[in-house]
């Protein structure tokens, strides 16, 4: 079980989330392109990134990893958390963000989606818009607050019930503010913590909630081969992996990235998006 982790700052923590009853995918159309301008080519239609349908009830669904994946394909995910009331603790140097990971991701061409806060993305706006820009990447909502959706949930402060879809909306505003481009229709739960109220609560937010099977453990890790070890020892095909992406409370997630990838291709698989992951 993964180390307590809140906003990349301390105290909520990465567990396994409850298995939810599996939906079958329900892809979204393409959007429809506008018509071009005298004299100018049609861009190609960017395809809307596939969702589950709705969970019994109207529950918002869940998504774990792609079960009994015949192809040797992972989902390496990175939280980028940063707690609402946590602006002080940036202002005294601590650093929330980990540009050395997403330029190792980079240098590895390894397709990964990013989970930010909307916070996160206040305070790094340039460092938002380059991974949202960036077709390596994809930018998934994490909460603008990164405030629990259920209680108890490691001292997280709690997300008023009525509040829940105002704040998924928020870190899609601030996305979009910060100029990221790359933005998916998927919510991960701040802590993995999360009930039937709380999915009832975000379906007017049109998400698809996003969880995963395996854990890093790199929450506040500090040998990065123990990281790297529990990782390699926890994938399997359609495995979809969290990670962090804040050099204050996970700072060997990028030693271990250097390790994890090349071991992961020896043994033949291929990263992708949690957009390509839930579309196979």
């Amino acid at each position: 079980m993964g180390a307590v982790l809140v906003g990349c700052g301390g105290g909520a923590a990465e567990r396994p989330a409850p298995v939810a009853a599996k939906t079958p995918a329900a892809r979204t159309p393409a959007a429809k392109a506008a018509p071009p301008a005298p004299g100018h080519q049609a861009a190609p239609a960017r395809k809307a990134p596939p969702t589950l349908a709705p969970a019994a009830g109207g529950l918002t669904p869940v998504y774990t990893h792609r079960v009994k994946s015949a192809e040797k394909v992972v989902a390496l995910t990175f939280d980028a958390d940063m707690t609402a009331d946590q602006g002080p603790r940036a202002a005294r140097g601590e650093r929330f963000d980990n540009p050395q990971l997403i330029a190792t991701l980079r240098r590895l061409k390894v397709d990964a989606t990013v989970f930010m806060t909307g916070r996160w993305a206040e305070e790094y706006p340039d460092q938002a818009r380059s991974i949202g820009t960036d077709p390596l990447f994809e930018i998934a909502n994490h909460s603008f607050s990164h405030y629990a959706f259920a209680a108890p949930c490691y001292g997280l402060p709690t997300v008023p019930r009525p509040d829940m879809a105002a704040d998924v909306q928020r870190a899609f505003d601030a996305f979009r503010d910060a100029g990221a481009v790359n933005v998916v229709p998927y919510f991960r739960f701040p802590g993995g913590c999360y009930d039937d109220d709380a999915r009832r609560a975000l379906a007017p937010a049109g998400v698809t909630a996003v969880q995963w099977d395996v854990v890093s453990g790199d929450a506040f890790a500090k040998d990065p081969d123990a990281v790297a070890d529990q990782v390699l020892s926890g994938v399997r095909p359609g495995s979809l992996v969290v990670l962090h992406c804040t050099r204050s409370a996970a700072p060997v997630t990028e030693q271990a990235i250097r390790r994890i990838v090349p071991e992961l291709r020896a043994r033949g698989y291929r990263f992708v998006k949690v957009s390509e992951l839930m579309s196979r």
